[in-house]
């Protein structure tokens, strides 16, 4: 955050109703009794990744995905790595086939994005959508308007 954003770790937290450091495995996420719908893991990185995958709970984001997928509920992990080695790949795939969502943040050109913050609103909306909440802040596919225009670029 502090080499991507001008957001400080205070910017953060206001923004949150609950705040809890890795550090703090004991935290209520890190337990199945605690009710949720579903986490997102934003970024995930292919640590991250490979710790969930294999169950080591050494912090908080990686217990409290661990506890989601052992109660069955949503997770999305938002992976930024490129380019993907087989390891990652074989990472994603085990974790797919275990019902997480596996959500690299690739932006969709056919929006006409003119700045970052389109392309994010974009991302975001995506993985907002997987939870079932409509931000209605990105336009949507529609199909090809004008049929002339791209007939021989199809």
């Amino acid at each position: 955050m502090k080499y991507e954003t001008d957001y400080t770790m205070e910017d953060i937290m206001s923004l949150a109703s609950k705040v809890y450091t890795a550090k703090d495995v004991s935290a209520p996420i890190s337990s199945g009794s605690f009710h949720h719908d579903g986490m997102i893991v934003v970024p995930c990185s292919m640590k991250t990744l490979a710790g969930i995958r294999m169950g080591y709970t050494e912090d908080l984001i990686v217990r409290a995905a661990d506890v989601t997928l052992k109660e069955r509920r949503k997770l999305l992990l938002v992976t930024r790595e490129t380019p993907l080695s087989d390891i990652h790949l074989e990472n994603m795939l085990f974790l797919s086939r275990m019902g997480a969502y596996i959500f690299p943040p690739v932006p969709a050109f056919y929006t006409r994005p003119q700045t970052v913050d389109d392309i994010i609103e974009q991302s975001s909306g995506r993985i907002l959508d997987c939870f079932g909440i409509d931000t209605n802040s990105f336009p949507r596919w529609e199909g090809i308007k004008n049929t002339k225009t791209h007939k021989n670029k199809i």
